[in-house]
């Protein structure tokens, strides 16, 4: 009989001691440490790596020279979802692991069972351990599509899908999710680091041998990191970040690691009854329509990756009524207001330190780009001065802390993308002039040094 003990392990990166310890020798977190049964013994057995040729399976396992290997010439899988297609690079790479987190009721599982729905050209497996067939049929039934090529399985035992893998022989398979995921090599609860980490080295042998992409849906913790040791991250291919406000339809879908592809692209949906829709422009659902000019508002054209948004910044310069002035933040870094604050305070001479300052991105995006702060800078002073700015101009530039305008990349696309969106006026860094084309748009572009130039022209 095997021999069974316990151990503990790091909750943070799965590091494992057989004895209890205050902070983790290898990541270095405080109070990490649980206690797990693990089983070992010269009786366990692992599960045997699913293949679906034996001979070259075990052609792989023989070294090779890297100038005698062939490059396999397979194809992308283009998924009905351009969105994740962007996000991936092209399209699923076949064998790849992907894990897709994000806070509970975003929608991670609403994407990939509509994912599986739109997918009629291959077979998919969708193995669900947080619902039973007939939740996962009602969800099924509100998307409003139906896939003869679908097959659902309420299990959470790993022996017991790949049993059913072998039967249907899926050519995708999706994980929902891997906290409820548990093997019987490992004598630990469901979701527990020892569990999450035998599990996640179960789907990776198997996506490999088959090629077979996986999809593995995961939690997040209340700090907003993905649940589950570092290590998890490292042995997948693909790290997706879903993410969005639960108070707007809006959802961003981020790369934060991708082995086959760049991790500067997103995707964005927009929450509907019939599950999530693609945005293809989000630019025109960003910014709102008003039937007259308003003050404190100013459009930036602003880089989400690769991928240029015209947005819509919103600021509110009040006198403050208690002693200290309010400043107060959403969807961008309260630090950085408080700089820009500072900036104009010492440089143009605005009293705004006994002012109440209040800034908002419409449509719930958080924005970590610097290149909004001059249209944040003219929001701020369209509400000191109550003057509105034209709706048919944009800005872009980064604030320097002695109040000139700094260059910022990729501005080409920037000019592009508000020329599309019909923009008469583009006011752009001084810097970003030299060497820029301007025959090919029909928006008219100004170039800027100072906060001061800006403000003349304007206000």
């Amino acid at each position: 009989m095997a021999k069974i003990k316990s151990a503990f392990f790091c909750q943070q990166c799965g590091y494992e001691t057989p004895k209890w310890t205050g902070k983790c020798p290898s990541c270095g977190a405080w109070n990490s440490f649980v206690e797990e049964v693990v089983q070992r013994g010269d009786d366990k057995t692992k599960q045997e790596t699913i293949s679906w040729d034996d001979d070259n399976d075990k052609d792989k396992r023989k070294a090779h020279k890297l100038d005698e290997v062939v490059q396999s010439d397979a194809p992308r899988m283009q998924a009905p979802d351009s969105e994740l297609n962007r996000v991936l690079g092209g399209g699923m790479v076949p064998g790849s692991v992907i894990l897709i987190a994000g806070d509970p009721g975003i929608g991670k599982s609403t994407l990939f069972l509509q994912l599986a729905l739109h997918w009629r050209s291959i077979t998919i497996l969708y193995v669900s351990g947080e619902e039973s067939e007939q939740q996962v049929k009602l969800r099924a039934d509100r998307i409003g599509v139906s896939n003869p090529n679908l097959y659902l399985l309420t299990a959470t035992n790993t022996n017991t899908i790949f049993q059913e893998v072998k039967k249907v022989r899926p050519q995708l398979l999706i994980i929902d999710s891997r906290q409820t995921l548990e093997s019987p090599y490992v004598e630990s609860a469901a979701g527990s680091v020892s569990q999450v980490r035998e599990c996640a080295g179960e789907l990776q042998r198997f996506a490999k041998s088959t090629n077979i992409p996986v999809c593995i849906i995961g939690h997040i913790t209340k700090d907003g990191n993905i649940a589950g040791p570092k290590v998890l991250e490292h042995m997948v291919d693909t790290v997706l970040q879903f993410e969005g406000d639960r108070h707007y339809a809006y959802r961003i879908l981020r790369t934060l690691k991708n082995r086959f592809g760049s991790t500067a692209e997103l995707g964005i949906y927009e929450m509907v009854t019939q599950g999530m829709r693609s945005v293809s422009n989000p630019s025109e659902i960003l910014l709102s329509q008003h039937d007259e000019p308003l003050s404190g508002i100013a459009i930036a054209a602003t880089m989400e990756a690769s991928r240029p948004l015209m947005i819509e910044v919103q600021a509110l310069v009040t006198t403050a009524v208690y002693g200290t002035p309010q400043r107060t933040v959403s969807g961008l870094d309260l630090r950085r207001l408080q700089l820009l604050l500072a900036v104009l305070e010492k440089r143009g001479g605005f009293h705004f330190g006994a002012k109440d300052v209040f800034v908002n991105i419409a449509g719930g995006l958080k924005i970590e780009d610097p290149s909004i702060e001059l249209a944040l800078v003219c929001s701020l002073l369209s509400s000191y001065e109550d003057k509105a700015l034209p709706s048919n101009i944009c800005l872009v530039g980064e604030i320097g802390l002695s109040g000139e305008i700094r260059a910022v990349n990729r501005i080409d696309q920037r000019i592009a993308e508000a020329d599309k969106l019909g923009m008469d006026v583009i006011f752009i860094p001084k810097a970003n002039a030299k060497g820029l084309d301007l025959k090919n748009y029909k928006i008219k572009v100004k170039t800027v040094n100072k906060v001061e130039d800006v403000y003349k022209m304007l206000f």
